[in-house]
C-alpha cells in the first residue's frame, strides 16, 4: 500500500486517539490534538499526567478511552511509543501514525508484525490535514 492509501485508511476512522496530547501550545501533541478538533474529528487525548486537554477529558491510556478507536496518532518519546504500540495492539487499534520524532524501530516492527497500518518516517499529520494554528 502506498503512503497516500495508508493515510486515507488512517483518516477514514470514525474517531482518533492522540498519545502525547498536551495543553502546551508549543508542543506537537497539542497541535495534533487541536488539528483533529479543528477538522471536526472525534478525538481523545491520551496523557496519563493530566486530567484534561483543551478542556476535554484526558485518558491515561488507550484502554481507558470510553469507546474503541481505530486510529492513534503518537507524539511521544520513542521509549513511550513502545508502550503505546503495545497498548494499541491489545486494544485492537488498526492504524498508527507515528509523528516525526516519535518513531521507535522496535515499535514499528511490532506494529507491522501485528498487521497494523503503520505510518512513520514520512509526512506529519499537521501538514496532511492542514493545521490552522492556535485552537
Amino acid at each position: 500500500m502506498d503512503i497516500d492509501a495508508q493515510i486515507d485508511q488512517f483518516l477514514a476512522a470514525p474517531s482518533f486517539g492522540v498519545a502525547g496530547a498536551s495543553d502546551d501550545k508549543h508542543k506537537y501533541g497539542h497541535k495534533v490534538y487541536a488539528c483533529y478538533l479543528q477538522h471536526n474529528h472525534k478525538a481523545f487525548a491520551i496523557n496519563p499526567n493530566v486530567e484534561t486537554v483543551l478542556g476535554k477529558p484526558a485518558y491515561a491510556n488507550i484502554a481507558a478511552i470510553p469507546e474503541k478507536v481505530e486510529s492513534i496518532s503518537i507524539i511521544t518519546p520513542p521509549t513511550v511509543t513502545d508502550k503505546v504500540v503495545d497498548d494499541a495492539i491489545a486494544a485492537g487499534v488498526k492504524n498508527i501514525w507515528m509523528q516525526p520524532g516519535a518513531e521507535s524501530p522496535k515499535a514499528i516492527a511490532k506494529a507491522n508484525e501485528a498487521g497494523l497500518n503503520v505510518i512513520s518516517g514520512g509526512p506529519c499529520l499537521l501538514v496532511v490535514m492542514g493545521y490552522k494554528g492556535a485552537y
